[in-house]
């Protein structure tokens, strides 16, 4: 089959001759064709994500013309608008895929609003919704490689599509034809038919508008002095986190140079990823340089947020998601209650694997708060709740452990705009008051307990992979652990269980420790890794550190 379909490649005289080239050069290499044929890139709520490439297993024109023939399927089933709108990032091609996407809409009469320029994943969760579009699409292979691409769906509420609607989508795709399924018209035709338009300025300052709105001490950041240097990552931030920061007041920011402009190719870092001290060291030499208060990065496509704080003695510690989660959360609830703008019966959401230092928080600040699913959607999900039953204004902060966070309803997904803009706000207050972000951790620290958390990744690369994967956590259903290492399990949640947890099905497995301590066992859902999530509970780091190193030394064997 995968000979068959390379061939057919072959004899179509196609449209990128980058993809021609290719092909050509792994004629007669068996693995290298099944490589690229044996299998298509799946689209899921995720959508799609591959390395760049020809073939039906990599990210390339016709792959994104089949797979928006399929969305547009589904949006000519839903009335309302019919429109769609497409964002994208700095990755290479990402402005090509994004153009494809508008194209094939166009030919099946659908409108489409497309960003005249590159613009983040929050930026198109808002134009989906501030223009009543049926659907959204991302182009964007969020903190992965330089070699990938991808391709994420929006639903009409700016969430990442759900399963039902991505089933659909899925379904509509396998019923093109990869090379000649997708009606297709020139982008100028688009244009001029009235059927492909430019996202106005109206849709772009009402998101500012929006993002300024959730400042919990608008004002602060004139006075307070805050040194910033900060990191786009070659990516999509640039202009809307600039933008947010010189309009509330702070203009004391270097950019790093190397990583300033878009660049698809991520020159200085191999995983253009804030979580890894890698994709921030050129950030942290020139905030020790410049003496910052703060050094700031955020992800290509602008919708992670990565920190380092400046300590005491000079030197800088890169922040956790979890740690920024819970300072964000505890700096929101008390600075709004301060200054009496606290909703009544306030909420806030975090992801399962994020840490229950944030529930402690929220309790000690009489705020519910609800633990979601790993995925941002799930945290949307709980706001159109809210929203359906007339309250979405209790909604204060959502965030995940990997460095997402939404303080608002104004979009559906994680923001690394207002990420930043809380941020530098929270410092600059710490900073006004003779304080700082390392400072007040500590203090969070003595009154709720040490918390750690800590995340381990194992890779499964190649077709097998995800089989292997497979494998491993159907045996830790079929044999539970009731012990890892000296740590007895005193309970085990198994998400695949809706009626057990109240939730959703997911591929989750929590175990309890004799102790307080936990560990969640989960396989990615965009990558072939099996994540392994932590949470200790010491007197002191050292305490709680030695725990996790116990817990991680004992499960090691398990994914080796």
């Amino acid at each position: 089959m995968y000979l068959e379909a390379y061939k057919r490649w072959m004899e179509t005289d196609l449209e990128d001759a980058a993809l021609k080239a290719e092909l050509e050069s792994i004629e007669g290499n068996d693995e290298e064709i099944k490589d690229r044929f044996a299998v298509a890139l799946k689209f899921g709520t995720a959508g799609l994500r591959g390395v760049l490439g020809a073939g039906t297993n990599r990210m390339n024109i016709y792959v994104v013309r089949q797979a928006t023939q399929g969305l547009a399927n589904w949006v000519k089933t839903q009335g309302g608008n019919q429109l769609v709108a497409v964002s994208y990032d700095s990755r290479i091609n990402s402005d090509v895929f994004a153009k494809e996407t508008a194209k094939v809409l166009a030919a099946n009469g659908i409108k489409v609003r497309i960003y005249d320029a590159l613009m983040p994943v929050p930026a198109l969760s808002f134009a989906t919704r501030y223009y009543e579009a049926n659907a959204g699409v991302m182009v964007t292979a969020s903190h992965n490689p330089a070699k990938y691409n991808g391709y994420k769906a929006y639903g009409p509420d700016g969430c990442q599509m759900t399963d039902d609607a991505a089933n659909i989508v899925y379904a509509e795709i396998q019923k093109t034809d990869i090379l000649e399924g997708a009606k297709i018209m020139s982008f100028e035709e688009g244009m001029a038919a009235g059927l492909i338009e430019y996202v106005g300025d109206d849709c772009k300052e009402a998101l500012y508008d929006a993002i300024k709105a959730r400042s919990v001490r608008p004002g602060l950041c004139k006075t307070a002095g805050l040194k910033l240097v900060y990191s786009p990552l070659n990516g999509s931030g640039l202009v809307p986190v600039m933008r947010i920061l010189n309009d509330i007041g702070i203009d004391d920011i270097t950019i790093v140079p190397e990583q300033k402009y878009p660049d698809g190719n991520f020159p200085t870092c191999p995983y253009p990823n804030p979580e890894i001290f890698e994709a921030l060291r050129l950030g942290l030499e020139l905030a020790e340089k410049e003496g910052a208060d703060l050094m700031l990065a955020t992800d290509p496509d602008a919708d992670r947020v990565g920190i380092a704080m400046k300590c005491p003695d000079g030197s800088y510690e890169l922040v956790s998601g979890n740690e920024v989660g819970a300072l964000l959360l505890d700096y929101i609830c008390a600075g709004r209650i301060e200054k009496g703008t606290m909703p009544e019966k306030a909420v806030a959401v975090k992801s399962l694997v994020s840490t229950p230092l944030a529930d402690a928080i929220a309790a000690h600040y009489g705020v519910e708060m609800r633990n979601v699913l790993t995925g941002f959607k799930w945290i949307g999900d709980q706001i159109a709740k809210l929203e359906a039953a007339g309250e979405v204004d209790r909604f204060i902060f959502g965030f995940e452990e990997s460095y997402g966070y939404l303080a608002g309803p104004y979009v559906r997904d994680k923001d690394a705009i207002i990420g930043s803009m809380l941020i530098c706000e929270m410092a600059a207050y710490y900073r006004s008051i003779g304080s700082s972000l390392k400072q007040r951790m500590e203090e969070i620290y003595a009154q709720y307990g040490r918390y750690l958390n800590k995340t381990d990744s194992y890779e499964f690369p190649g077709l097998s992979g995800m089989d292997k994967m497979a494998g491993i956590m159907n045996d830790l259903r079929q044999n539970p652990l009731t012990a890892i290492g000296e740590y007895k399990v005193v309970k085990v949640i198994d998400y695949k269980k809706p009626e057990e947890t109240g939730l959703p099905a997911a591929d989750v497995l929590v175990f309890k420790l004799e102790g307080g301590a936990e560990a969640i066992v989960r396989p990615s859902g965009t990558e072939p890794k099996i994540k392994t999530y932590f949470t200790t509970l010491g007197k002191d780091l050292a305490e709680a550190q030695a725990q996790k190193d116990a817990l991680a030394a004992a499960l090691k064997p398990i994914f080796s």
